[in-house]
């Protein structure tokens, strides 16, 4: 009996050690398929990290949006804004030409005329003479091309001028299809001129009236405008040129003829008999002039505007044309700055002369000598009270914002 458990446990002792040895085969070469298979998705996964060391080495050198490396972040920590398409092209042309042309007018006194020895002349036209002053340091390097009102618009839509600084009132309209007008430099509303003996006092009593109106002006459409919302009629008589309106008025073939008030103000004082009309107490419109530029060269537009600006604050720090060289050592930090003696205003990024704008105000003068010049008491075209176009430090709404 024994001897038949021996046999039987010794028959058990070599069936396990055949299991065993079986299952370790089995256990030995089965993972070695999912070793194998592991190993694919690693190295499929090296690519994406090849992948990712692209992006890495774009992103070392930003680009602007024309494909060329894009400055890097000044010291401060402010980045560097990328030029616009456009950008600088005007300003170059006027660099390369050696000259500012600039959109004016020889037939408005005060505004832009010629005096006796035929030299263009004028409030508007001392405006370009300031700008060509800070861009190529000469107020002389300008061309005054006239323009008539009609002419305007197209004058800056084809780039034929640089600037048009030609009592044009800055609409909503004319800055989406003209260009792009810069700041008021002269703030005014439409009225109307009438002889002194008509008896009309009021706009009512021009019911019926025939009424002369420079055409493709804003002053055409207030006229309509103002009539049609106080039931009244008239019968307009309509010229492309100001000099037209005016001697027709003159004549007599109109009862009225209206304009900015500056201008009716500035065409009385070359009537035969001046004191023979009268400008009505009447204002039917906002008419803000403005020098304006063509569209597409901000850099253009920064400089008009900004020697806008210095002319307005030249006036309310008390820097003139004859002190100008005195006051670059003023103890006031504005003024030294404004003259290009301590600090910046945005010379540098506009690639002007530290004393650009020194160099407007030695030209023309601030903007009360420019008005006074032609408008003031002693005027040389008349005389006219400046009103809203004092500085806002002295009843007026004249303001600029400051150079720094």
């Amino acid at each position: 009996m024994s001897r038949k458990l021996m046999s039987l446990f010794s028959l058990l002792v070599v069936l396990s050690m055949v299991l065993a040895a079986c299952s370790s085969t089995a256990t030995t070469e089965a993972p070695a398929a999912p070793t194998e298979a592991m190993t694919e998705p690693t190295e499929a996964m090296a690519e994406p990290t090849e992948a990712m060391a692209e992006p890495t080495e774009a992103m070392a050198e930003p680009t602007d949006s024309g494909g060329t490396p894009a400055a890097a972040a000044p010291a401060g920590g402010e980045a560097q804004a990328s030029e616009p398409v456009g950008y600088g092209t005007i300003v170059q042309r006027v660099l390369d030409r050696g000259k500012v042309i600039c959109g004016g007018r020889t037939d408005l006194a005060g505004f832009g005329y010629l005096d006796d020895a035929g030299r263009n002349i004028g409030f508007d036209i001392d405006l370009c003479r300031a700008v060509a002053a800070v861009l190529l340091g000469d107020p002389e390097a300008v061309e005054i091309v006239p323009v008539s009102a009609a002419e305007r618009g197209p004058a800056l839509q084809t780039g034929e001028v640089d600037l048009l600084s030609r009592n044009a009132t800055w609409t909503s309209t004319r800055e989406v299809q003209w260009g792009n007008f810069t700041w008021i430099m002269f703030f005014d509303g439409q009225g109307f001129i009438v002889p002194v003996d008509s008896g009309i006092d009021t706009i009512e009593q021009l019911d019926g009236a025939t009424i002369c109106v420079t055409s493709g002006t804003t002053t055409e459409l207030n006229l309509a405008d103002a009539f049609r919302q106080r039931g009244l009629t008239f019968t307009p008589v309509t010229f492309e040129d100001t000099a037209s309106v005016y001697s027709t008025y003159e004549d007599g073939r109109c009862d009225a003829a209206t304009s900015d008030k500056s201008q009716l103000a500035a065409v009385r004082s070359g009537f035969a008999d001046p004191a023979a009309h009268k400008i009505l107490d009447i204002t039917i419109s906002k008419e803000p002039l403005t020098p304006a530029v063509p569209a597409g060269d901000d850099k253009w537009f920064d400089i008009v505007r900004i020697t806008m600006f210095g002319l307005i604050n030249a006036e309310e720090y008390g820097v003139t044309q004859a002190n100008v060289g005195d006051m670059m050592t003023s103890d006031n930090v504005e003024v030294r700055r404004l003259l290009g003696e301590e600090g910046d205003w945005g010379q540098a990024d506009l690639g002007l002369a530290p004393d650009a704008m020194a160099n407007a105000i030695k030209a023309v003068g601030n903007y009360g000598e420019i008005y006074d010049r032609y408008m003031g008491p002693e005027g040389d075209a008349f005389t006219l009270d400046r009103g809203l176009n004092n500085l806002w430090t002295n009843g007026g709404i004249l303001y600029a914002p400051p150079l720094r």
